[in-house]
């Protein structure tokens, strides 16, 4: 989950699509292709997405308030969700909207040259990006495949700007294709068949990511690896006999908070199990350095209690309901 390659990405994916975006509308104003008025709309609606994302990562790391305790570290999340409703509206939406307009409304595709070499150009700049973006998420990927790691991942930039360069490269080799089959046959309609295409992707990729990026803002807890560290590091098999529940919640890609009931001896003192709580916190922060706000219970150890969960203690008479 990193901070600097997801703005080395983005960077590159910015820097890109403003560039393909104008070459794009300077080759519609030649051509009069909808494939091209599409394609500038996406790289438009991209340039704006990655701006978001930037401004996103920048307001997330304003420092903590009295009004908001656990900082802002979520705000990249809502950024990522805006993302995705750019996308489906300006990218996705207008290119559904042209493609049947062209379809419908045919006309003579005009200098059939300038969309086919931005194409190529845009297919370079594109290629570029999405390798920035592939060898930054492929650090922070690991062992997972690339769809686990699109799922799993809990900083917004890398998964967006992959789907985003990947849509954009079949995007344009979709558009490649329209005004290829425009100029052989002589027949627009195909100008339009690809605009339509485009848009489709659009809609498909927009979805993936208002779902994946709707989780985060609800609340996702840390990976099931970083669970089995956390409450490792929590026993100590001395004062800390078992961790008899936990949860846990990303708080920001960054950050992890963390509540657990532990077990204790019935016998320790309340100085002992304080010392104790204070080294388990140091073992996990040690262990999983993102876990910054840990919260612990103690209790005493109970079969029963780590059976029922951490929903018996919100039910009045619960198992796990006591007085600390």
């Amino acid at each position: 989950m990193s901070t600097e390659g997801g703005t080395k990405a983005l960077v590159a994916a910015l820097s890109a699509n403003l560039g393909i975006a104008v070459s794009k509308f300077v080759a519609f104003a030649f051509s009069g292709s909808s494939s091209m008025l599409a394609e500038g709309v996406h790289s438009l609606a991209d340039s704006g997405n990655q701006v978001l994302l930037l401004v996103g990562g920048k307001r997330s790391q304003r420092a903590a308030t009295e009004e908001h305790p656990f900082g802002y570290g979520r705000e990249r999340y809502v950024y990522g969700f805006l993302v995705s409703i750019v996308l489906f509206s300006l990218g996705g939406m207008f290119a559904l909207y042209e493609g049947y307009e062209k379809i419908a409304h045919p006309h003579e595709l005009e200098n059939w040259y300038w969309p086919v070499g931005v194409l190529v150009f845009a297919i370079l700049l594109e290629g570029w990006s999405f390798l920035t973006a592939f060898r930054e998420a492929s650090k922070a990927k690991g062992g997972h495949g690339w769809a686990s790691y699109i799922r799993r991942a809990k900083a917004p930039e890398l998964p967006v700007v992959l789907l985003e360069d990947s849509g954009a490269l079949v995007g344009l080799l979709l558009a490649l294709l329209g005004v290829g089959l425009t100029v052989i046959t002589g027949d627009a309609v195909w100008d339009g068949v690809g605009t339509l295409c485009i848009g489709l992707l659009l809609v498909v990729i927009a979805l993936v990511l208002a779902l994946e990026t709707k989780s985060l803002l609800i609340g996702e807890s840390a990976d099931a690896e970083v669970v089995t560290k956390i409450r490792e590091a929590l026993v100590d098999h001395d004062t800390v006999t078992g961790v008899i529940h936990m949860r846990t919640l990303h708080v920001g890609p960054e950050e992890l908070l963390v509540a657990a009931k532990i077990g204790v001896n019935a016998e320790d003192s309340a100085a002992v199990v304080s010392e104790a709580i204070d080294l388990a916190e140091a073992r996990v922060r040690k262990a999983v350095p993102i876990a910054r706000a840990i919260y612990l219970e103690p209790d005493i150890w109970s079969e029963e209690k780590a059976l029922a969960g951490p929903d018996a203690d919100a039910t009045p008479g619960g198992p796990g309901r006591n007085a600390h």
